[in-house]
């Protein structure tokens, strides 16, 4: 139980918090709050510890796809680079790219 909730609390951590960065600042802190409470006998406290954890991940993991959510119907994103964006990504699926010079003209605007 607790090796599952140490595996789920990590990859949360890995996929949305320290994976792009390389800081892995919030995996070292779990780790050692999981080797600090292993040697616990009291069932509820290892309960809430657990419980806790599994929370945690879950917030991780929400707030994540929350971003995610407001990102895709462009809730506080400038709707022009959303679409400048959206336009280099139709391009670049079919093999092209932006030309230069509107790419240019964007800037100056």
């Amino acid at each position: 139980m607790a090796r599952a909730v140490y595996r789920d609390l990590l990859r949360a951590l890995n996929k949305h918090v320290t994976g792009n960065g390389n800081n892995r600042q919030f995996q070292k802190f779990v780790r050692e709050e999981f080797k600090k409470f292993k040697d616990l006998s009291d069932p509820v406290l290892i309960e809430q510890k657990l419980s806790l954890a599994k929370d945690y991940a879950m917030l991780v993991n929400s707030v994540h796809y929350h971003k995610d959510l407001l990102l895709s119907y462009n809730i506080g994103v400038d709707r022009q680079a959303e679409q400048q964006a959206r336009l280099k990504d139709t391009a670049h699926r079919v093999g092209l790219q932006m030309p230069k010079a509107y790419e240019e003209l964007d800037k100056r605007l």
